[in-house]
């Protein structure tokens, strides 16, 4: 006899209670395994897809260890020291950057740039407060991430749990198939399958156009000499998800630099504008429709609202768990609002005729 519905949400909610407390008390313990879980997650279509060009899987899981490994090396030794120095040099460029513009601004419009002027004030504190505040956020996020994530356990965990997974992530489906509730198997598997749409379709397929954009924004603009291009591309790539977002960040930032840097060479602030169009093109005509899809379910609004509900209760490990919880939750309320228009609450008495009628008949 299945269970009454009460006792089923009572249950659930204090499954979800349970899981919320674990990860408020131990969320710094679990980001390595979170974080095992979700490359696992994001590289077992890779391991499939080695399965099926004749590898077995402990093989496949190797070959992509070994890759993985060489990408890590190179990213650690050459590109992210790099993406940093260039970031903290742009937020010390930023009072520079604001004096050049208020001189700009003060020869071609002398009217709103007087003495004491509301604007030219801002732009002075605006640039001031960004070398400031933005020097201490770089600060404060590289030492927090060596002190309180433990940085030294997270590189040596993470990846031992991310291969351990990748190896058994079938079998681990499998298991936890055969532990659903028999009454609810059909609806519980066909929303777990709408749930991976959702994240397979928003976190590889958007996290693969962020990835593809994001380095050729940083080695275009790397190429036509912009400074600080690299990580002006790589912000740009990592806003992306983010419909327009990426583009109109990263477009207005590298065109103001390039403005101020190439003025009286008007061709090169055009070929970093065309950067951002050709990007733009490649984007919503090849990268999207065909790593993302035409849509995913996962609406930027709802997922902004997840990043900072999560982010704000559980820190960095919440903004990990955001996405998936926030795909979970939407097709949680997508279903339930099938069921309810489906129900005689929402039918109402037309439902009551309909019975009748069918009754009658």
């Amino acid at each position: 006899m299945a269970l009454p519905v009460r006792d089923q949400l009572k249950y659930w909610g204090i499954a979800a209670a349970v899981f919320s407390v674990v990860l408020w008390f131990l969320g710094d313990v679990l980001l390595p395994f979170i974080l095992g879980g979700a490359i696992a997650y994001c590289l077992d279509p890779v391991a499939d897809a080695l399965e099926r060009a004749g590898l077995k899987r402990g093989a496949a899981t190797a070959v992509i260890t070994v890759a993985a490994l060489i990408l890590f090396v190179v990213m650690t030794l050459a590109v992210i020291p790099l993406l940093i120095q260039q970031a903290i040099a742009l937020f010390e460029f930023a009072p520079q950057l604001f004096r050049d513009l208020q001189a700009f601004l003060t020869e071609r419009f002398p009217n709103i740039m007087d003495e004491g002027s509301v604007v030219r004030t801002t732009l002075i504190d605006l640039g001031d407060t960004i070398k400031q505040r933005g020097g201490q956020l770089i600060q404060a996020a590289l030492a927090s991430v060596g002190s309180l994530l433990n940085l030294v356990m997270l590189l040596l965990i993470t990846p031992v749990v991310a291969v351990y997974l990748l190896m058994d992530w079938d079998r681990m489906v499998e298991r936890v198939d055969d532990m659903l509730p028999l009454d609810h198997k059909p609806v519980v598997r066909r929303l777990a399958a709408e749930v991976d749409r959702v994240l397979a379709g928003f976190i590889r397929g958007m996290g693969s156009v962020c990835l593809i954009l994001g380095g050729y924004y940083a080695l275009a603009l790397w190429a036509v000499g912009l400074q600080f291009g690299p990580v002006v591309g790589v912000i740009a790539g990592a806003l992306t998800f983010i419909p327009y977002v990426g583009a109109i960040v990263g477009g207005v930032l590298a065109v103001g630099l390039a403005i101020f840097q190439f003025w009286g060479e008007w061709w090169w602030i055009v070929a970093v504008y065309a950067i951002f169009q050709f990007g733009q093109f490649v984007e919503g005509n090849i990268l999207t429709p065909n790593l993302v899809g035409n849509s995913v379910g996962l609406h930027p609004v709802w997922l902004l609202l997840a990043l900072s509900v999560f982010g704000t209760l559980f820190g960095f490990v919440g903004l990990l768990v955001a996405v998936p919880l926030a795909a979970a939750l939407g097709v949680l309320i997508r279903f339930a609002i099938q069921q309810y228009k489906g129900s005689r609450l929402f039918l109402g008495i037309s439902a009551r005729k309909s019975f009748f009628e069918s009754d009658d008949r």
